[in-house]
C-alpha cells in the first residue's frame, strides 16, 4: 500500500483560547483519565497562567501527551508538535485530533519546513503554548534523556517566550490505577540566550528534574493494553 501523504503543518488551527469541542471533550475525557492513572503533578503552581510559553517534556508513552492535557489549564491553550506519520492512518484518533485541534503536525521528510516553523511563530504570537519533545523519540527507559534537538530554543528565542520544563515519570510501563508523576520546573527565560544556550540549560534542568524510577511491583492489570494503547 502506498504511504499516506502527511498533512501540512498549518493543517489545523491555534489560537490562545480553548475552542467549545475541546471544553467539551475535557469534560469526559479528564475524569476517564483519572480513573485509569494516578497523575501526582508536583509544583503545579509553576504553571504560568498570564503569558504563554514552550513546554517542553522528556518523552515516554502515549500517555505523556494526555497527561499533559489533562493537568495543565485549558487555556491557554497548549499545542502538540508531533508526527503524524501512525496517526492519520487510525481514522478514529485522527478525526479526534482534528475535531479539537490543539495539534500541529510534523513532516519529518522535509527539512527545513518552513510551514511548520511559520505555523508555530503564529501560534506563540497569538497567545497559545507550543509543547513538544526535545529528544524527538521515545526515551530509551525511565530516569534516561536522549540529547535534546534544538527547535524549541528557536521557537522560543524568536518569540521571546519562556522555555517550561516537565519531567514525566512512571509512564513507560503502564497498568490499570498506576501512580505515574509530572514535575513542573521552574520557567527559563529565553532573553539574552542563544539558541546553543538555551538547550544546554534547558536539557541540563531536565536532567535535573527527571527522578530516578523504582518499579512499584504488584498486581499490574491491564498492563500490555494500557502501555500499548495507541
Amino acid at each position: 500500500m502506498p504511504e499516506p501523504s502527511q498533512p501540512s503543518a498549518d493543517l489545523l488551527p491555534v489560537q490562545r483560547r480553548a475552542t467549545l469541542a475541546y471544553r467539551a471533550l475535557r469534560i469526559w475525557a479528564v475524569p476517564l483519565l483519572r480513573s485509569l492513572f494516578r497523575i501526582v503533578v508536583e509544583r503545579r503552581d509553576r504553571i504560568p497562567t498570564e503569558r504563554n510559553y514552550v513546554l517542553i517534556a522528556n518523552h515516554l508513552n502515549w500517555l505523556d501527551s494526555f497527561a499533559i492535557l489533562a493537568e495543565f489549564p485549558a487555556e491557554p491553550r497548549v499545542h502538540f508538535l508531533g508526527d503524524t506519520t501512525i496517526l492519520i492512518t487510525r481514522r478514529l484518533q485522527w478525526a479526534m485530533v482534528k475535531s479539537v485541534a490543539g495539534f500541529i503536525p510534523v513532516n519529518r521528510k522535509l527539512s527545513p519546513d518552513t510551514v511548520l516553523f511559520d505555523h508555530v511563530n503564529k501560534c506563540l504570537q497569538r497567545g497559545g503554548v507550543v509543547a513538544l519533545y526535545p529528544e524527538g523519540n521515545y526515551g530509551l527507559a525511565e530516569g534516561e534523556l536522549l540529547p535534546f534537538k534544538k527547535g524549541f530554543a528557536h521557537f522560543a528565542i524568536d518569540n521571546n517566550v519562556p522555555v517550561l520544563p516537565v519531567a514525566l515519570s512512571g509512564m513507560k510501563d503502564l497498568w490499570l490505577r498506576k501512580t505515574v508523576r509530572m514535575i513542573v520546573g521552574e520557567p527559563i527565560e529565553s532573553t539574552g540566550h542563544t539558541v546553543d544556550s538555551l538547550v544546554a540549560i534547558a536539557e541540563a534542568r531536565m536532567r535535573e528534574l527527571v527522578p530516578a524510577y523504582q518499579d512499584p511491583g504488584g498486581i499490574k492489570l491491564l498492563r500490555h493494553s494500557l502501555t500499548h494503547l495507541f
